[in-house]
């Protein structure tokens, strides 16, 4: 091989020369400067349920401070655990559907009509306990598919169906119920079952009723679903971004039945907790159920713009709720003042929601 091809291989190619003459210099970024009030933006979009604290714990120092020997006896403290039952349930259940964007106004009528259908069959019809309360929690089931249906296959908005159900239902549950109401004596001697979330416990001085455990339960099998499985993740992907979640692979419309679902299959375990706390079985039960529950949602973080919120923040909303209405009972006040911070809450709730989610965009 002659000297001339080997020094032609030795030479450097064009492209080697204009290496060689590039900048070797590594790329360097400075540092974001954040300014403290976006260092807290960005924290409380990470930790969606430190705000909610934060608030209870307010509410909680205005309980004491208005008045300390009545509000942090056991009583009281159980009163309000009691009062926060059935808005805790239906506000897991209302949860659900907020994490995919939606929003469900029938919540509180699936669970009084699945109350209803559990105490007709199982006192007035004199149906086994068996078949009558898991028919309950099957007409809560069957409300929620046909919301599921109309959301996912007509495409409407589930405002929209929900508020047209709310009316539906309503309508059925006072024909079915014949507005009467099953006495506290003929549940106990026909169907005792369905008054069993109302048996107390003595816990120190404080007398917990057995709805209370029942919250606690449905909140961590919520929870563990929410955190721990596949399914969890695809209903907040479904809820942050639809159309994202669908090019992933996932069945939104699949999810968003599921969750209708759920969510009155929930609202139904809610009417047998009713049942318990109140004894009787009335059509007028938890008129202002839906309401309470949405308030439980919001102010305990999770975004009405779905794919944000926990179930420890509905938790912890709905006993805000009940320490703020203690504290302003407490303090002499009249009830519309309870609706006033309440509704005080719901607005700086709804705007914080809203400046946290800038560090999404």
């Amino acid at each position: 091989m002659s000297d001339a091809s080997q020094d032609k291989r030795l030479a450097p190619q064009e492209f080697e020369r204009v290496l060689a003459a590039a900048s070797t210099a590594q790329a360097s970024f400075e540092d974001e400067q954040l300014s403290i009030l976006q260092r807290a933006q960005r924290f409380l979009h990470v930790h969606p349920t430190v705000v909610p604290f934060v608030v209870l714990l307010l509410g909680l120092l205005l309980g004491v401070t208005v008045d300390f020997e009545r509000f942090a006896t056991g009583r009281n403290l159980s009163t309000v655990l009691t009062q926060v039952t059935i808005t805790g349930i239906l506000g897991i259940a209302q949860t659900l559907v907020i994490l995919t964007a939606g929003i469900d106004l029938s919540v509180g009528v699936v669970m009084v009509i699945s109350s209803v259908v559990m105490g007709r069959l199982g006192v007035i019809d004199g149906w086994p306990i068996i078949l009558a309360f898991p028919l309950g929690l099957l007409c809560g089931a069957a409300c929620g598919y046909l919301n599921g249906i109309l959301v996912t296959r007509l495409r409407m908005p589930p405002f929209i169906v929900t508020l047209g159900t709310l009316s539906i239902f309503g309508a059925l549950l006072i024909f079915y119920s014949e507005s009467q109401t099953i006495r506290e004596q003929d549940i106990e001697a026909a169907a005792p079952f369905l008054q069993l979330m109302g048996v107390p416990f003595q816990i120190g001085g404080a007398r917990i009723i057995l709805g209370s455990f029942l919250l606690v339960l449905v909140s961590i099998v919520v929870w563990y679903m929410l955190n721990r499985t596949a399914y969890g993740r695809h209903i907040y992907a479904t809820g942050d971004d639809p159309e994202a979640a669908r090019l992933a692979g996932i069945d939104t419309d699949k999810i968003l039945l599921s969750v209708y679902v759920l969510a009155g299959f929930i609202s139904a375990i809610a009417g047998w907790a009713l049942i318990g706390r109140i004894g009787a079985i009335s059509p007028t039960a938890g008129e202002n159920a839906n309401l309470d529950s949405i308030t439980a949602v919001v102010i305990g973080g999770t975004s009405l713009f779905g794919g944000r919120g926990s179930i420890v923040g509905t938790l912890i909303g709905a006993l805000i709720v009940g320490v703020f209405r203690s504290a302003v009972s407490l303090a002499g006040l009249d009830v519309l003042w309870q609706l006033f911070a309440i509704g005080v809450l719901i607005i700086v709730a709804v705007a914080l929601d809203q400046w946290i989610r800038r560090v999404a965009k």
